[in-house]
């Protein structure tokens, strides 16, 4: 959905006079941005058509897609179809991918600045939090091929066997993000589970989600397979029944302070014994917000044993 300015754009459209000079004639209307979803690696609006207004600290209004039970629906169907791909890459290839990823956002800093400005943030805050989220990004890129040489292991045994530990991904992660950090809270908690291997449905900030939106623009330019990360817009009330209760998500990750949203995930979780995951209160700037544990956190640990001198 497309920004609604208070003020028309009023620079003048230069065109030819046909003697090689130039004059100016009505003023052009500017093209503004259209926020949509984030899909199978394509960009459509909400099937159901809604959408909510945010509006801007410089007056603008924003139209902002309200996802459906349906969208999502359609982003699970296509992270399962990635989750294999992805997760088949070699922990090398994914560590590159994520270092891209931290390539682009760097490259598009300044409209990541201008748009955290718009939802609130000072000059400073912005610069440091797209800052902090290029980072972020390259501390896991960093991780993806260590994590398994950190975390597996051969475990002693009383028998005539070998026995050791792997990890493995745990599949499609749900992940609804930080509410209060739109850019690097929700690198923070994207990155961990790609580096694991794992695809995901991701539910961003809802008073704040144009640096979702955004950020979806530059995973589908980094070489990211389409269907990895899905990114939706809308509501955690509305939507948590449909991303707790499906019975196809392995993981789900729900950053919320709201005690009974989290009641309500553990009850859903339940059904299929989905893993979850929930924060409420957390620093994303602090050097404890970026961890290998949390990739650990959406990791199955496979053991293996292996008969030995027979």
């Amino acid at each position: 959905m497309a920004v609604k300015s208070k003020t028309p754009a009023t620079e003048p459209k230069i065109v030819s006079n046909g003697n090689g000079s130039a004059k100016a004639t009505e003023p052009r209307i500017a093209v503004w941005k259209t926020y949509k979803i984030y899909i199978g690696g394509a960009f459509p609006r909400t099937e159901s058509g809604r959408y909510y207004p945010i509006t801007l600290s410089n007056g603008n209004v924003v139209n902002v897609c309200l996802s459906s039970r349906k969208d999502f629906r359609n982003a699970m169907t296509v992270a399962r179809e990635a989750a294999h791909k992805w997760a088949s890459k070699s922990a090398l290839i994914r560590g590159q991918i994520l270092y891209r990823m931290a390539e682009m956002l760097e490259t598009r800093g300044a409209q990541f600045r201008e748009e955290l400005q718009w939802m609130g943030m000072t000059e400073a805050q912005a610069r440091t939090e797209v800052e902090q989220a290029v980072d972020r990004l390259i501390y896991y890129a960093g991780w993806a091929d260590k994590y398994q040489q950190v975390f597996s292991s051969v475990n002693p045994v009383a028998s005539s066997h070998f026995n050791f530990s792997a990890l493995e991904p745990t599949g499609v992660v749900a992940v609804v993000a930080p509410e209060e950090s739109p850019l690097l809270g929700l690198v923070s908690v994207i990155a961990p589970v790609l580096a694991g291997g794992n695809s995901c449905v991701v539910l961003a900030s809802e008073s704040r989600a144009l640096s979702a939106v955004t950020l979806a623009e530059v995973l589908s330019t980094s070489d990211l397979p389409g269907g990895v990360v899905n990114m939706l817009t809308g509501n955690l009330k509305e939507l948590l029944p449909h991303i707790g209760g499906h019975m196809d998500l392995n993981a789900f990750y729900l950053h919320t302070s709201d005690a009974a949203h989290i009641k309500t995930a553990g009850e859903l979780a339940a059904l299929n014994v989905k893993r979850l995951i929930t924060e409420s209160q957390t620093n994303w700037s602090s050097p404890d917000a970026q961890s290998p544990y949390r990739i650990l956190d959406f990791c199955e640990t496979k053991t293996t044993w292996h008969p030995i001198g027979i």
